[in-house]
């Protein structure tokens, strides 16, 4: 059998006395396209956390690649590489583009800046800004600061293989765009599938357009539990009531609204702040 690139069992997480994930189960197979669906505050952002090891889960097994790991990154290394796009693109205000893009390479390669900033100049026009290396994100649009951190996220070194990313995290890619922007962002994701050497990719997303055409496996969660998974060949299908109470959103169904979910939401807007 194929092992899978990540999977979580069994996995617990809680904030205080809110909990976010009981018993929470996910695989991710190379070439995945991965959609992670559900209500605001229900724990999606913090599964991609747990992945990629920002966050260490109060229970259940973490194993990537094949391999257990314990904890959080400051206690373990990656047996793969792995990068993460996040929602507010978290780029650095006071460096420039070119240093927000390099910034891993500077801190923890031998290259040569001259070096560096070539393979910077390559990712800025894979994902269609060559030439902005010197404006600092003050000066970026929206959609512009999300393409920026697209090209820190499938930056490497050439020189060291182990550095080559193979999974891409996406923390609500679209949020916050315009219509037009999220379509190009939408396109990127799937033009990096293609041609940045990384095939896999999880992203967290409410929004119906990126939902469809970004994501070819979809789980959705609810209460800390997988409520649904399927193919986004299978939305209009299945029956599933947590399903159809989230694509036609409705505020009648399984899903509540309640204090508990807003304070979930607030948890998860803050922890997308750090």
């Amino acid at each position: 059998m194929v092992e899978p690139l990540v999977e979580l069992k069994g996995i617990y997480k809680a904030f205080g006395n809110h909990v976010v994930l009981q018993d929470a189960n996910l695989q991710i197979y190379s070439g995945d396209a991965l959609a992670i669906l559900g209500p605001s505050g229900t724990g999606k952002s913090t599964i991609l956390r747990i992945i990629a090891g920002l966050l260490a889960p109060d229970a259940g097994e973490v194993y990537i690649n094949g391999q257990p790991r314990c904890g959080s990154l400051d206690n373990f290394d990656n047996p793969i590489r792995m990068s993460m796009v996040f929602q507010q693109a978290a780029l650095f205000d006071s460096l420039s583009v070119e240093e927000n893009v390099g910034f891993f390479l500077y801190q923890h390669s031998q290259l040569p800046r001259q070096r560096i900033r070539e393979l910077v100049n390559e990712k800025l026009e894979l994902v269609g800004l060559p030439g902005i290396g010197h404006l600092y994100p003050a000066e970026l649009s929206g959609g512009m600061r999300k393409r920026v951190s697209f090209a820190r996220a499938i930056l490497d070194n050439p020189d060291d293989d182990l550095d080559d990313p193979k999974i891409l995290l996406y923390d609500e890619p679209t949020a916050g765009l315009d219509p037009i922007a999220s379509t190009m962002i939408e396109d990127l994701i799937l033009e990096l599938q293609r041609s940045s050497g990384c095939d896999t990719y999880a992203l967290v997303t409410h929004q119906n357009t990126t939902i469809r055409r970004n994501g070819k496996k979809l789980v959705l969660f609810y209460q800390g539990h997988v409520q649904w998974q399927g193919t986004v060949h299978e939305l209009e299908e299945s029956d599933n009531a947590y399903l159809q109470q989230f694509i036609s959103g409705s505020i009648h169904g399984p899903m509540e609204i309640t204090d508990d979910y807003q304070a979930a939401a607030e948890r998860s807007t803050w922890l997308t702040q750090q």
